[in-house]
């Protein structure tokens, strides 16, 4: 029986183990990094003693926060394009079948698997011909030329993380039960109501998901904006690769401290959205509260008791609609 014991607890404990390993190769060098934060050495390498001074000489360094602040900034305006543009393409191939549909798909996938390298090169090659035409038709010279700047940076990025956005929001799509669109279009919903009041409740873990996704690509991402980037537009994977060069500042460990921090926090609230879905999802129907059908026709389950009764009752279960199983 020990013998028993001890086989069934080898495999538990190889797993953990190998749990364990993989947790700290990823972990282990973030807590590195928070750690040195407060490392009063200007190099690394060395325990100095504790000091909070980075981050008070992180409000001087115009150069950092500046790469930072234009982070921030294609990031959210690169994830707010791609999650709206992902969810369309992701409902367009999930729900509709038209021409050219397979092609699509593969377009979508592209820039998932193509190597960074190429799509950078690809971008640089784009954006110089296209921007090279457009001063030739405007007139411009080398002195007032348009450039590449953040305007071509956002586009790389929705390039790519359209692709990811749509991906994800597939996935949760494909969890959807058609049958609540249909019931809510029987109940007279058109396209646009149906999509607000049941679809995008249903898979807002997803886009949630998605925008989460694509905003850390956004962030962190160096090939593709170091071929579009331009004067006035380095990020700040781009100004930590230039100071490689030198002696890295201790300023940025302390600005990628914050930056974790503020990404630990953001992702703790998208799995409380997301739990708090789930455990709706998973309540019994009399516990839910107004059911789809009421939320798409709120007079659904309100009877005028001077109207008689003559007038139609409807179910309260929209599956029961248009003779779908309950």
């Amino acid at each position: 029986m020990s013998r028993r014991r001890r086989g069934a607890r080898a495999p538990k404990l190889a797993i953990g183990s190998a749990s364990a390993l993989v947790y700290a190769f990823f972990y282990v060098p973030v807590a590195v990094l928070v750690l040195f934060s407060f490392n009063s050495a200007r190099t690394g390498g060395r325990w100095a003693g504790f000091t909070t001074d980075w981050y008070s000489a992180l409000a001087d360094n115009d150069r950092l926060l500046t790469a930072t602040w234009n982070s921030l900034f294609i990031a959210i305006i690169s994830t707010a394009i791609a999650v709206v543009l992902g969810t369309m393409l992701s409902l367009a191939l999930d729900r509709r079948v038209f021409r050219g549909r397979i092609a699509a798909q593969q377009v979508v996938y592209l820039p998932v698997i193509a190597p960074e390298i190429v799509t950078g090169v690809a971008l640089l090659a784009f954006f110089s011909l296209t921007l090279g035409h457009l001063n030739d038709m405007l007139g411009r010279g080398a002195q007032d030329a348009i450039r590449m700047g953040r305007p071509t940076i956002i586009i790389a990025h929705v390039a790519f993380c359209t692709a990811f956005v749509a991906l994800v929001v597939r996935a949760s799509l494909r969890t959807l039960d058609p049958s609540l669109e249909e019931a809510a279009q029987d109940l007279g919903a058109n396209g646009w109501t149906t999509f607000w009041r049941v679809t995008l409740p249903s898979i807002m873990p997803g886009v949630l998901g998605g925008a989460l996704l694509a905003f850390t690509l956004s962030l962190d991402n160096f090939v593709i904006t170091f071929f579009v980037s331009g004067p006035g537009a380095t990020t700040l994977p781009i100004e930590v690769f230039g100071q490689l060069r030198r002696t890295i500042s201790p300023e940025v460990n302390a600005i990628s401290t914050l930056i974790f921090g503020a990404s630990t926090l953001l992702l703790t609230g998208a799995l409380g959205i997301q739990s708090a879905v789930s455990k709706r999802r998973s309540r019994p129907d009399g516990d839910r509260g107004p059911s789809s059908a009421a939320a798409v026709r709120p007079d659904i389950g309100h009877r005028n008791p001077d109207a008689g009764a003559s007038q139609k009752s409807y179910p309260s279960n929209p599956q029961l609609i248009g003779g779908g199983k309950p």
